[in-house]
């Protein structure tokens, strides 16, 4: 079993799903999407594509149980980040028990443990009671559209950290490279905004850290002004990432840039700059005392593991999933090197996963 677990990961990895919506041209998620509903189907589940997109469909499959009991949830993204500077992105090396890929851990290693756990509880012998549902969702990298759509059709019988998106332009006047009285920079003046915000970022390291989600922080993620080297630039924009913790106001990092505005127009009068908000989603924190980390850890036990609890620094679909009424637990298998050009995940954690979710689901589902 753990051959085929560990070959479907490697044919996971070895077809390009890079988000359309990050990359453009890229491949999306169909053939993933394809391969995945195909050995569901061989294993005799019953396998819905849920359309979202040209060439974007939640994948669904189900085991039920033989009699009556709870529903569980497996769901795990399929799409992927860019592969800009990674050689080889999409053939899968193995190497000191890693395997090596774009999306190896975010989180193709995760899917296919999830795949391999519905496969094992479809048997005869397998689910005992209540019912299974894996879905292979589209588009976590991006704007979720695949878990949104999902908690529109599925009803509900730890941790992590949300993100705010927003973009900062600010105005210059364009003048020739000879002219400097008549010429603004905005590349320069965008350059006291990053200042502000590089203050502000200590500031957030510096705050006690939250108990599961740890402390705030901000990047500045992508700049771009003027038009030739011999001009003035007449605009600068950036765009940057406030990762925010259980607590924070919904708008936070527009309120921080704006004020950071504000106060650059009160030093200079000549100072021009706007701010606007561009996407954002919540934190997430699992229901304290809910049974499912509980039982998580009960089932990693029995394969002597010790499991510890704590908070990712990343956001994923689990807080589309709470805010819909579906507690939900972060859990998958070790790696590293998640959105770099040397990502890998640990393959003997792939199988444990595996186990650890077979374990879970009879559990859970036979549990009243």
């Amino acid at each position: 079993m753990a051959d085929s677990t560990i070959q479907f990961l490697r044919d996971l990895i070895a077809i390009n799903s890079v988000n359309s919506s990050l990359v453009s041209g890229a491949a999306g998620e169909n053939q993933i999407g394809a391969a995945i509903a195909n050995k569901l189907r061989a294993g005799g589940l019953d396998v819905q594509l849920e359309p979202l997109a040209a060439g974007r469909s939640n994948v669904i499959g189900v085991v039920e149980g033989k009699q009556k009991g709870r529903s569980l949830m497996f769901c795990g993204h399929m799409d992927t980040v860019g592969v800009a500077g990674m050689e080889t992105p999409f053939d899968p090396i193995e190497k000191d028990g890693r395997i090596y890929g774009r999306g190896s851990q975010d989180m193709k290693g995760g899917l296919a443990a999830m795949v391999a756990a519905a496969l094992d509880l479809s048997k005869s012998s397998g689910l005992p009671a209540g019912r299974l549902v894996l879905a292979a969702v589209v588009d976590e990298e991006y704007a979720s559209i695949g878990a949104d759509a999902l908690v529109r059709t599925w009803k509900a019988d730890a941790a992590h950290k949300g993100f705010q998106w927003v973009e900062i332009t600010t105005e210059g006047v364009a003048a020739h490279g000879s002219r400097p009285a008549d010429g603004r920079d905005a590349i320069v003046r965008m350059g006291r905004v990053l200042s502000r915000l590089e203050k502000l970022d200590r500031e957030l390291q510096a705050c006690p850290p939250h108990p599961v989600h740890g402390k705030a922080s901000l990047h500045a993620s992508l700049i771009a002004g003027g038009r030739e080297l011999s001009t003035y630039p007449d605009q600068c924009t950036l765009e940057m990432e406030r990762r925010t913790i259980e607590g924070e106001a919904s708008q936070c990092a527009l309120n921080e840039a704006e004020k950071i505005i504000r106060d650059l127009e009160r030093e200079d009068p000549e100072f021009k700059a706007s701010a606007r908000f561009l996407f954002s989603r919540p934190p997430y924190l699992t229901p304290s005392g809910h049974i499912l980390p509980r039982m998580i850890e009960s089932a990693l036990a029995k394969k002597g593991k010790l499991a510890l609890r704590g908070g990712m620094s990343f956001w994923t679909d689990a807080a589309i999933l709470g805010d819909a009424g579906i507690p939900s637990v972060v859990f998958g298998p070790g790696g590293a090197g998640l959105h770099s050009v040397s990502e890998y995940v640990i393959a003997e954690d792939v199988i444990t996963c595996r186990d650890v979710l077979i374990e879970l689901a009879k559990e859970f589902c036979c549990s009243q």
